[in-house]
């Protein structure tokens, strides 16, 4: 098997694998993955819009709409209008979704997954990744 095909066929692996575990941690609190991400991501920037976190996430604002909607039926959210347009909602973390062991958990994992790797290292993984996404992104355009 050819180098590369090694190096897909472990990235995959291990996206497979990361999911899994960030799967059962996300169940754990009532959270599917893609909710867990979108609360998590809504952690670092409150005050978005769902038109800006969608951006963040890089997904379609209709998608991130059942996301939010499901946040905030279950606790997690709120939406408060947003000054100067009454039609935008710029949106926030409740006490239960401040508090969610999600938060903690990704954190946590972001931590642990990183440690004991050298800085060098990881811009050099940084590096590659990009170029992967930029590849996979021309592949999508042609």
């Amino acid at each position: 098997m050819a180098k590369q095909d090694q190096f897909l066929d472990v990235l995959l692996h291990l996206m497979r694998d990361l999911r899994r575990s960030y799967d059962r941690q996300a169940q754990a609190v009532g959270l599917t993955l893609s909710r867990a991400r979108a609360l998590t991501t809504l952690a670092r920037n409150e005050g978005a819009t769902q038109a800006e976190l969608a951006a963040l996430l890089d997904i379609e604002p209709p998608t991130l709409k059942r996301q939010v909607d499901a946040l905030v039926a279950d606790g997690f959210v709120e939406r408060r209008p947003l000054e100067g347009d009454a039609r935008k909602s710029a949106l926030f973390l409740t006490e239960r979704g401040r508090d969610s062991a999600i938060v903690d958990f990704t954190q946590r994992l972001r931590r642990e997954l990183l440690a004991d790797i050298p800085a060098g290292d990881l811009q050099a993984a940084g590096t590659v990744l990009d170029r992967l996404a930029q590849n996979v992104s021309r592949l999508d355009r042609a």
